[in-house]
């Protein structure tokens, strides 16, 4: 059984629009049903369609809604004239590989709990190079934070840690390491909500401060370990709770939240990149493990599945240049992962 919406030519319709997500009809629930929903490109490029427009054909250039369909499966619009793509201006733009391709590695991303390498994408999807597996996971990550997505709140905890090589001596010790801030939401039952990452400048720098500001909703209670740069919270609209750290016997216990998130991730990268993560390209590293630390109760992987494909689809395109930044790499040494 494929997808429950009509595919002619005529039309582009959504895939849920402001319904209520199901498997079965909304997305693929199994491995099977993900092939039999996506046996080729049309079938492929119509429910990309369906994503990138949930609401109908909007022209990129005038807005219009209205369209002709071209015997090589384009949209026209009925206005300006301007023919495009379901691919057009996202990250499958101009991709010299089949849709389908790209669909089965989305598929192995998200259907994989702790995700996976370059190396690992390589091999499964028989990729002739490590370059363009790093390549198209690095597109993908840039996919996985919506940029409006909603601001932490209710009761959130803040804190920083350290991600990289282990380091000896009294606890803070972070000669070589990357600092990481993180705020995550501490929910009524006691358990962990959604969290936000970010690769701080220097540590206990009021980039703590600018990060609660873009990624807390005003009026949030937010604790801390009473670092004295975090006294700013309050002077931005936050409830400011400290704790001061220093003086506490058990450090986890002062900030929980952050200390498990960031356990955590040390494993994941530990396990799944084994430790070769570029300072670089770390930011999308991190927005890799938001992306699984917030989905993480899902039991349904089609849906990330959907979700994923659903943002790439809103995504720029990213080119190689862009992703490496301009620096020259010997493929033959990856760079990450």
């Amino acid at each position: 059984m494929g997808p429950a919406y009509p595919l002619e030519c005529s039309s582009v319709v959504a895939v849920a629009g402001d319904r209520r997500l199901v498997g079965g009809r909304d997305y693929p629930r199994t491995y099977q049903e993900f092939r039999s929903w996506f046996p080729d490109e049309w079938m492929c490029r119509e429910y990309l369609a369906g994503l990138r427009w949930p609401y109908g054909f909007s022209c990129p250039d005038c807005g219009s809604g209205g369209y002709w369909r071209t015997g090589a499966g384009l949209w026209m619009c009925a206005e300006c004239g301007l023919k495009t793509s379901a691919t057009a201006g996202t990250i499958f733009h101009r991709s010299h590989s089949p849709l389908s391709t790209w669909f089965a590695a989305i598929w192995f991303v998200t259907s994989q709990k702790n995700g996976v390498s370059a190396r690992g994408l390589q091999d499964a999807l028989g990729f002739g190079s490590y370059e363009t597996a790093w390549a198209w996971l690095h597109k993908l990550r840039r996919a996985m934070v919506r940029p409006e997505r909603e601001l932490l709140s209710g009761v959130v905890e803040l804190d920083q840690s350290f991600l990289g090589g282990r380091s000896h001596g009294k606890p803070g010790g972070a000669s070589g390491k990357a600092p990481i801030t993180i705020a995550v939401e501490r929910l009524a039952s006691g358990r962990l909500g959604r969290v936000r990452l970010d690769l701080a400048e220097v540590l206990n720098g009021v980039d703590q401060v600018e990060f609660a500001r873009e990624v807390i909703a005003p009026d949030t209670e937010i604790h801390t370990d009473g670092a004295f740069v975090l006294t700013r919270l309050a002077d931005h609209g936050f409830i400011h709770h400290a704790t001061r750290g220093y003086l506490a016997d058990d450090l986890d216990a002062v900030m929980p939240g952050p200390h498990l998130v960031s356990s955590l991730l040390k494993r994941w990268t530990a396990g799944t990149l084994h430790h070769r993560i570029s300072r670089q390209h770390l930011p999308y590293y991190l927005d890799e493990f938001t992306f699984r630390f917030n989905r993480r109760t899902s039991r349904a992987r089609g849906l990330l599945f959907y979700r994923l494909l659903q943002q790439a689809a809103g995504s720029d395109p990213h080119p190689l240049s862009e992703l490496i930044g301009g620096i020259g790499i010997d493929w033959d040494e990856p760079p990450d992962d």
